[in-house]
Order: C-alpha cells, then structure tokens, then sequence
C-alpha cells in the first residue's frame, strides 16, 4: 500500500463526509439565521429559543435526505470494502 493509496482513500473519506453532512448543516444553518433574525427583531434574546426550531429542522431534513445519504453511504462502503483487496498488495 503505496502513500498515494493513502492520500487517495482520505481524499474519498473526508469527500463524503462533506457530501453527507452538508444537507443537513446547511438546513440547521438556515433555520439559526432565520430564528437568529427573528430574535434580534423581537429583542428576545433567550438561547433555548433557537435550539428547538434547529433541533425539528435537522430532523426534518434527516427525514427528506436520509435515503439519500444511506444510499450514498452504502455506495461508498460498498467501494472501499471491495477496493481492500487490491491495496494490500
């Protein structure tokens, strides 16, 4: 197993961690700026205001993006699993 293999196999790994993580960081991004927004035109600054609407809006992005990411995780998986083979030798 060459460095190269290495750097590859990284590379493909932290690629799919942004690809998985993303839908979801970008919805609860979303829901704190508008919750953020809402708070600072209300002038309630109260700080578990803003973990509920995050909390329903990651599940709910969970729930619309989970096949998705489990298909797309699967895939992966499926890749590095059958590619070890062939970086032992």
């Amino acid at each position: 197993m060459s460095s190269q293999h290495v750097l590859t196999a990284a590379q493909n790994a932290l690629y799919m961690l942004l690809m998985v993580a993303a839908p979801i960081i970008s919805v609860v991004l979303i829901a704190g700026l508008i919750v953020s927004i809402l708070q600072a035109a209300t002038q309630v600054n109260e700080p578990t205001l803003s973990f509920i609407p995050k909390l329903i809006a990651a599940l709910v992005a969970l729930i619309i993006a989970g096949p998705w990411l489990l298909a797309t995780l699967v895939d992966y998986l499926q890749g590095v699993l059958s590619s070890i083979p062939s970086m032992v030798r």
